[in-house]
């Protein structure tokens, strides 16, 4: 069997701590294309003439002006004095500009692609498949608990946070509800599941879509 000539996009929509990115890496290596996920937010900065620090912190999370302005400041080492910024990337900026990135990989490059709306973006892209990752809470907590060296509160706080702040970010600038499996061609319950049985779910469908007879 042979992959067509066509870029191939996988992109990989979940929930903090589902395994993600651990998922995304393992795929990318194997089927030898591009892992895509910090790029995006380079990428996005570069074009906004801004640092990679005021796009990151604002990384898929819907937030007001104000929470804008002070993320803006933020960024910047306490021994910079600056005037107030001519212009704030609003959310719709920043999602526009990484939203450029990820269609401008689309164009040249097969790839797994983290997050970011890619799943809504490349829709209408016959050469993708969307998959989405979730888990319970408690297995997710555990989980970061692990890879951050967090206590079980904190990690529960910020399992929380992030699955409002990306639900939230993904109504308001697609109009989709997150968590709606019908927004993705694959849906996996990686407690469940396990991630190498969900990696090899993911290549089996992959190999579906894709392959061609030689």
């Amino acid at each position: 069997m042979k992959m067509t000539n066509t870029p191939m996009l996988i992109t990989i929509s979940r929930q903090l701590g589902s395994g993600g990115a651990f998922i995304g890496r393992q795929l990318a290596e194997q089927l030898g294309i591009f892992y895509i996920d910090r790029q995006i937010v380079i990428g996005a900065a570069k074009k906004l003439h801004v640092l990679e620090e005021e796009v990151e912190v604002r990384d898929e999370k819907k937030t007001s002006f104000w929470e804008s302005l002070f993320a803006s400041f933020a960024s910047y080492p306490s021994s910079v004095t600056f005037a107030l910024p001519e212009s704030i990337p609003s959310d719709q900026d920043i999602y526009d500009t990484e939203s450029e990135v990820i269609e401008e990989i689309a164009k040249e490059h097969s790839a797994v692609i983290i997050g970011r709306g890619g799943s809504y973006l490349l829709r209408d892209y016959h050469q993708h498949l969307s998959v989405f990752l979730h888990a319970r809470p408690s297995f997710r907590q555990q989980r970061i608990e692990k890879l951050y060296n967090l206590s079980a509160a904190d990690a529960k706080r910020r399992i929380e946070q992030s699955d409002r702040e990306r639900s939230e970010y993904h109504m308001a600038l697609t109009g989709q509800d997150w968590l709606d499996a019908r927004h993705y061609h694959l849906s996996i319950d990686t407690e469940i599941i396990g991630f190498d049985q969900a990696k090899e779910l993911i290549l089996s469908c992959i190999h579906s879509k894709f392959a061609q007879n030689k």
